[in-house]
């Protein structure tokens, strides 16, 4: 029984045992020694560069060329102009293309520019190809169609249907104010609402919405809806529909009324609860040559 107690009392007072790295690395954790009254000691010479912060005391006193590794480092600033990842920076891009369509109407070089387009075009093409009304929704179809043939986008159907509605819905009524407002005779003097172009605009919102939701899955996917939205535009000079600035704004507006459409995606969610149990939403969206609209149906 003696025995027992002395080799008890031998294991209390033994120093705290310690984690050695290798042989030029310095030893940071160790193990308290429990005794009543001692205070939990840590060595800390020679401090190694890479160590974490977690595993330093606080009245640890670092070396002055102490770089942290990245989790820790400098974080870059959200609000610098030249980081995209910045909210407002998504915005620069379209908002430069509308400005271009805007200011073209009171520029004379750019009225110009678009006059010496329209005649190089029909230079090379003198029939028109009427494709255009078909592919401005090619992007939004491809959306579904990926979607059904098992290549997940990166949100639900609910969410994405719920973008593409919101995107068409402010697209369409920015484009028909436009119109009514900024009175621009058509290359081919049918009328006088060229200006921005809608078929651009709405081939736009579908390639934007593509593009966010499979950059991810594969780049090619992503740049292939902005092929055929660009195609789109294209084909509306070609077909002496649309001057070149018309189509450059239109552009414009679709990529930011899907931008617009994803920042309302928490609030819309917040305002009905989307996330809560036993409630759901199912989303229709309504777009035909001459409306947009949106059907809704939500469970309590």
């Amino acid at each position: 029984m003696k025995k027992i107690l002395i080799v008890l009392a031998l294991s209390t007072t033994s120093p705290a045992c310690v984690h050695a790295q290798e042989r030029d690395s310095v030893k940071i954790k160790t193990l308290p020694d429990l005794r009543p009254g001692k205070k939990v000691t840590t060595e800390r010479n020679n401090l190694k560069l890479n160590a974490q912060p977690q595993d330093i005391d606080k009245d640890s006193k670092l070396p002055e060329n102490y770089q942290p590794d990245f989790a820790y480092g400098k974080q870059k600033n959200k609000n610098s102009i030249l980081n995209f990842s910045a909210s407002y920076s998504k915005f620069i891009i379209p908002a430069a293309m509308i400005s271009y369509g805007i200011t073209t109407r009171e520029n004379k070089s750019l009225q110009t520019l678009d006059q010496n387009t329209h005649i190089k075009v029909s230079e090379h093409f003198d029939k028109p190809i009427l494709i255009d009304d078909y592919f401005q929704y090619a992007p939004a179809v491809a959306l579904y169609g990926l979607d059904l043939a098992g290549i997940k986008a990166r949100r639900n159907i609910r969410d994405r249907t719920f973008i593409m509605a919101t995107s068409y819905i402010i697209m369409g009524t920015t484009v028909r104010m436009m119109k009514d407002k900024i009175d621009v005779v058509r290359p081919d003097n049918s009328n006088s609402r060229s200006f921005p172009s809608g078929h651009t605009a709405t081939a736009f919102v579908g390639a934007h919405i593509l593009f966010r939701e499979y950059k991810d899955t594969s780049p090619w996917i992503g740049a292939s809806g902005y092929v055929i939205a660009t195609a789109t535009g294209a084909l509306r000079v070609v077909n002496k529909k649309h001057w070149l600035s018309d189509v450059i704004t239109g552009a414009g507006i679709g990529i930011l009324s899907a931008e617009a459409s994803y920042l309302l995606l928490p609030v819309f969610h917040n305002i009905l609860g989307i996330n809560s149990a036993n409630k759901d939403l199912f989303i229709a969206p309504s777009i035909g040559m001459d409306h947009y609209g949106v059907g809704l149906a939500y469970t309590f």
